[in-house]
């Protein structure tokens, strides 16, 4: 199990403590330091069956500099999973992959839900 995370990030922290409590074994990985490769992007995506945009920090600062609401329509998938892979804080955090288990952002009754019923 992989948690891609940004140790500042409240929301990373919450998903770290209830994984501890949990009794999840992971290894935690710093975004920023070792951003997600366009590989691992499109792996993961492709596994998740989500549709690309779930993988965007939405409300982050670099997404709303960037004007990525207004870009991404117009963008090819490639062209977004090149752009995701080219700055870790464009990336929803936290990141979990677990085999064919891929979760964005933490919603504990999603991972519950998900990581329970393997």
């Amino acid at each position: 199990m992989l948690l891609i995370e940004y140790p500042k990030c409240s929301t990373c922290k919450k998903a770290k403590k209830w994984l501890d409590e949990q009794g999840f074994e992971y290894t935690d990985r710093h975004i920023k330091e070792k951003n997600p490769t366009y590989d691992e992007l499109k792996e993961w995506k492709e596994a998740s069956g989500l549709p690309i945009k779930k993988f965007f920090n939405t409300s982050g600062i670099l997404y709303r500099e960037m004007q990525l609401k207004d870009k991404l329509p117009n963008m090819t998938e490639e062209e977004m999973l090149r752009l995701l892979a080219s700055d870790g804080m464009l990336v929803k955090r936290p990141l979990l992959v677990d085999g064919d288990v891929v979760l964005t952002g933490f919603k504990e009754t999603e991972w519950e839900a998900k990581l329970t019923q393997k």
